[in-house]
């Protein structure tokens, strides 16, 4: 038994996601139990140094947490790349 979250990719890195998705920038996946926010980060290939913001419902997830945690069924997984400018 899996879980489906919705894992969605903002600005430049929308270019990752499948053509039907970049429409609107998210994606519903299956995933195994136990899956975690980096194995997600690897399968779609993301470059780490673009993999700058983090939130899963909204919630920071700080760069030493993401190795470990283990997304839910539900959840929300957003991925930000630095922004530029200022």
């Amino acid at each position: 038994m899996g879980q489906r979250i919705t894992f969605k990719l903002f600005a430049t890195l929308q270019d990752y996601l499948p053509a039907e998705a970049k429409k609107t920038n998210a994606l519903v996946l299956d995933l195994d139990e136990g899956t975690t926010v980096a194995q997600v980060v690897e399968r779609f290939a993301l470059p780490l140094k673009l993999v700058h913001l983090v939130l899963i419902d909204g919630n920071f997830v700080p760069p030493a947490e993401r190795i470990g945690r283990v997304l839910k069924d539900g959840e929300t997984l957003a991925i930000w790349p630095p922004v530029a400018g200022g």
